[in-house]
C-alpha cells in the first residue's frame, strides 16, 4: 500500500482518522456472466486487487476510525464483482458511496443517465447492500456524507438531504466520486493528459472548450449541480472533500478553508490517511 498522509484542522477535541480509498475496479467475471463480461475480466490488470483492498481495510481497522471508499469499487457489474463488493461492504468499518463504474454493465457501452443507473442497480439485486446514492455516518463527532455524483451532476433532492445533514450542526466531510472543478486540478489533469477532458464536475463553458462535443454534453453542469456546488462552497460546516475518479493524487483548495483531496487509484494500492484535529 502506498499511503499519503494529510491533516485538517477543524477544532476537534480528539482526532478522527479517515483512510480514503477509491477506484479499486474489481474486474472479475465467471461462467454465470455472458461472453462480453468475461472479455472485460482483468481489464484493469493487478489481479490481486481484493488482496490490496483487504490490506487497506486491515490498516484502517488498526489505525483509523473509518475507511471511506469513494466509488468504482467494481469496474463493471458482474456476478463475482457484485458478490465480492457485497462481502467487502458488509464490514461495518467501511463507508461507501458509488462511482460511475459501479453501474457499468459493459464499460462505456451506453449513455449513462438515471435510467441506466437504476437498471444496473436492479441487475445487482437492488444495490450492494449499503446506500449508494446518498449515505451519511457520524464518526467521532464528524459527519461523513457521501453523495453519488458519478455522472458529473447532483440532483436537488441530494442538496435537500445535505442541508438536512447540516442541521445536525456537526463538521462535515463530503465524499463523492467525481472531483469538483478547481483551476489547479484542471491544469494538472491537462498537463498529464493533454488530449483528454478533465472529468471534473462544474466546468464552465471556457474550460469545456477543449472537450469533444460528447464529453462537453456529458459533463456540462445543469442548474441543480451549480446550486449544489454553490452550497458546498458556502456552507461553513463542510470542512473537507474526499474524491477519486482521476487515478492520480492531488490536493487543492476550493475555497480558503475547504480542501479537496483527490486520491489515486486503489487498484494500484494508493490510499490517503486524513487526520482531522
Amino acid at each position: 500500500m502506498t499511503l499519503e498522509k494529510n491533516t485538517v484542522k477543524i477544532g476537534l477535541e480528539k482526532p478522527v482518522r479517515i483512510l480514503h480509498v477509491t477506484d479499486t475496479h474489481l474486474d472479475f467475471a465467471d461462467e454465470r456472466d455472458d461472453e462480453r463480461k468475461r472479455a472485460l475480466a482483468g481489464r484493469m490488470g493487478h489481479p490481486d486487487k481484493p488482496e490490496i483492498l483487504r490490506e487497506q481495510i486491515a490498516y484502517a481497522h488498526e489505525n483509523c476510525d473509518v475507511l471511506v471508499h469513494t466509488g468504482d469499487l467494481m469496474d463493471f457489474v458482474s456476478r463475482p464483482n457484485v458478490e465480492k463488493a457485497r462481502e467487502i461492504l458488509s464490514d461495518g468499518h467501511v463507508f461507501f458511496i458509488a462511482g460511475n463504474h459501479d453501474y457499468s454493465q459493459y464499460v462505456g457501452e451506453a449513455w449513462e443517465d438515471d435510467a441506466y443507473r437504476m437498471n444496473s442497480y436492479m441487475h445487482m439485486g437492488y444495490g450492494l447492500g449499503v446506500p449508494m446514492f446518498f449515505n451519511s455516518r457520524v464518526v467521532g463527532g464528524v459527519n461523513i456524507v457521501g453523495i453519488d455524483n458519478s455522472y458529473y451532476r447532483f440532483a436537488d433532492w441530494q442538496l435537500w438531504r445535505l442541508k438536512k445533514e447540516a442541521e445536525k450542526g456537526l463538521p462535515i466531510v463530503l465524499a463523492f466520486h467525481d472531483p469538483l472543478f478547481e483551476g489547479s486540478l484542471y491544469e494538472e489533469h491537462r498537463r498529464r493528459l493533454p488530449n483528454e477532458c478533465t472529468y471534473l464536475v462544474g466546468c464552465d463553458e471556457e474550460h469545456l472548450l477543449p472537450y469533444s462535443e460528447f464529453r462537453a454534453v456529458q459533463q456540462r453542469p445543469d442548474e441543480p449541480t451549480l446550486r449544489m456546488i454553490e452550497y458546498i462552497k458556502s456552507e461553513p460546516l463542510i470542512r473537507a472533500i474526499l474524491t477519486g475518479h482521476l487515478h492520480f493524487g492531488f490536493v487543492s483548495n476550493l475555497t480558503d478553508s475547504l480542501p479537496q483531496f483527490v486520491t489515486g487509484g486503489g487498484y494500484t494500492g494508493e490510499a490517503r490517511e486524513v487526520t482531522l484535529v
